[in-house]
C-alpha cells in the first residue's frame, strides 16, 4: 500500500489561505488555520503543534509565519509565498480601501462601536481555541507548571522573548515526549535548489531593507523601521503592535495617536493578522503604493526567518530533547492564549449583553462546532442590529 502523501496543487495552497484570510478575525485565526490543514491531511497533528511551537522560537507574527511554514513544507519557497499571500492579501485590500474612506472622511466612530462586539466575540471563540489547545498540549506535570508558569510570567509583564526561551530549555531538560513518526509527511530531504530559493528569498529581504533606508524619503524611512519591527518584535500581533505604535507615533510622529488608534481598529474589524494595521500607515503616507510597501515590510523579514528555521528544524526535529523543548514552548502558548483571553475579557466583557454575546460564541464553536465565519457573520449581524436598536431607542 503506497502511503506517500497526494501533491497538494500551488493553487490548492493559495486558495485555501485565501479562504481563512476572508473569514478569520483576531485570535480565533489560530482556531481556523488548525482546522485548514489538519482536516485537509495537509500535515499531521503532530506536525502542525510542532510548527505553532517553532514559530515562537523567532521574531514576527506568529500566525502569517505560521502560514508561510505549511506552505513551505508542502511545496517550498512558492508554497510559503502563495500561502501568505493568500493569508494577507483579502486583509490587505479591505484594510486599503477602509484607509481610502477613513483619510477621505477622518471618523471612525461606527468601527469603535461594531469593534466592541467582534471583541466578545472573539474572546468566546479564544475560550474555545485555548481549551483545545491545552487538551492536547498539556499532558503532565511539567506541562501544567509550564503553561501556568507562562501564564504568570505574561500577566507580571517579564519580557515576551524570556518567556519560550525559559520553557524551550525547560521542556528540553524535563519533558520525555512520546515516541513521534520517524520523518514528517511531507519533509523531503532538503535540495541544493530548496536551499537556494530561501537563500535568495532571505538576500532579497534584506536588499529591500537597504534600498529603503537608503532612499531618504518619508516612505522609504517608514519601511524601513517597519522592516526592523519585523525582524526584532517577538509576541502576538498585539505585543508587536505596541512596538509599532512607539516606532511610527512617538518617535516619527508619521500618524497621530488617535490616527494609530482608529488604524488599529481596522485591523481587528477586517479579517486577516492585525498587523494590517501597517497598510492603514503605509496609505497615509504613500497611497496604495506606500501601503503595499509598509505590508511587505513588516511580514517579509520573519517569512523569510520562517523558511530559514524551518530547513534547520527539519533535520533535529526527532532529537528527544528537540521535541521536549519543542513540547515546553507549546504548552508556555497555551500560557500565552489564557493571558490574552483574561485581558480581552477583562477589557471587553463589561455588561450581560457582551457576556452572552462571548457565551454564545464559545458554545457555538465548542459544542455545535461551527464554522468561526458563520460566529463572526451570524453575530456581528446581530450585534449591528443591537446597536440600531439602541439607537433608535
Amino acid at each position: 500500500m503506497d502511503s506517500s502523501p497526494p501533491t497538494v496543487t500551488l493553487r490548492t495552497i493559495f486558495l485555501g489561505f485565501l479562504q481563512v484570510g476572508l473569514t478569520a478575525y483576531g485570535m480565533a485565526v489560530l482556531q481556523k488555520l488548525r482546522a485548514l490543514v489538519i482536516r485537509r491531511g495537509w500535515l499531521t497533528e503532530e506536525e502542525t503543534n510542532e510548527g505553532l511551537a517553532m514559530v515562537q522560537l523567532y521574531p514576527g507574527p506568529i500566525m502569517v509565519d505560521f502560514t508561510a511554514y505549511v506552505g513551505y513544507q508542502l511545496r517550498g519557497v512558492p508554497g510559503a509565498l502563495l500561502a501568505a499571500a493568500g493569508f494577507v492579501l483579502p486583509g490587505f485590500a479591505l484594510v486599503m480601501l477602509l484607509s481610502a474612506a477613513y483619510f477621505a472622511v477622518g471618523d471612525l466612530a461606527w468601527a469603535h462601536k461594531l469593534f466592541l462586539g467582534l471583541e466578545a466575540l472573539v474572546i468566546g471563540v479564544l475560550a474555545n481555541v485555548t481549551l483545545n489547545l491545552g487538551q492536547q498540549a498539556i499532558k503532565g506535570r511539567v506541562e501544567v507548571f509550564i503553561a501556568l508558569a507562562a501564564f504568570t510570567a505574561l500577566l507580571l509583564k517579564v519580557n515576551a522573548i524570556l518567556v519560550p526561551l525559559a520553557a524551550l530549555a525547560l521542556g528540553a531538560l524535563a519533558i520525555a515526549p512520546e515516541k513521534g513518526a520517524a520523518s514528517s509527511t511531507y519533509a523531503a530531504a532538503t535540495s541544493t535548489r530548496r536551499l537556494a530559493a530561501v537563500t535568495v528569498l532571505a538576500l532579497a529581504v534584506i536588499a529591500c531593507a537597504v534600498v529603503a533606508g537608503l532612499s531618504g524619503t518619508k516612505l522609504g524611512q517608514l519601511a524601513m523601521s517597519l522592516f526592523k519591527i519585523g525582524s526584532v518584535a517577538f509576541g502576538s500581533g498585539m505585543a508587536i503592535i505596541s512596538v509599532m505604535q512607539a516606532e511610527v507615533v512617538q518617535a516619527h510622529g508619521w500618524v497621530s495617536q488617535r490616527e494609530f488608534l482608529d488604524g488599529m481598529a481596522l485591523g481587528q474589524i477586517t479579517p486577516g493578522p492585525i498587523l494590517l494595521t501597517a497598510t492603514f500607515i503605509g496609505y497615509k503616507l504613500g497611497g496604495i503604493m506606500g501601503a503595499a510597501l509598509a505590508t511587505f515590510a513588516i511580514f517579509a523579514p520573519s517569512i523569510a526567518m520562517t523558511l530559514v528555521f524551518t530547513e534547520l528544524f527539519g533535520r533535529i526535529k526527532h532529537m528527544k530533547r528537540v521535541r521536549g523543548a519543542l513540547a515546553g514552548v507549546l504548552a508556555a502558548f497555551v500560557g500565552l492564549l489564557a493571558v490574552t483571553l483574561v485581558q480581552l475579557g477583562g477589557a471587553t466583557l463589561d455588561g450581560p449583553a457582551m457576556f452572552a454575546l462571548a457565551t454564545a460564541a464559545f458554545v457555538a464553536a465548542h459544542w455545535f462546532a461551527l464554522d468561526v465565519g458563520w460566529i463572526f457573520g451570524g453575530g456581528l449581524a446581530l450585534w449591528a442590529i443591537l446597536l440600531a436598536l439602541s439607537l433608535a431607542a
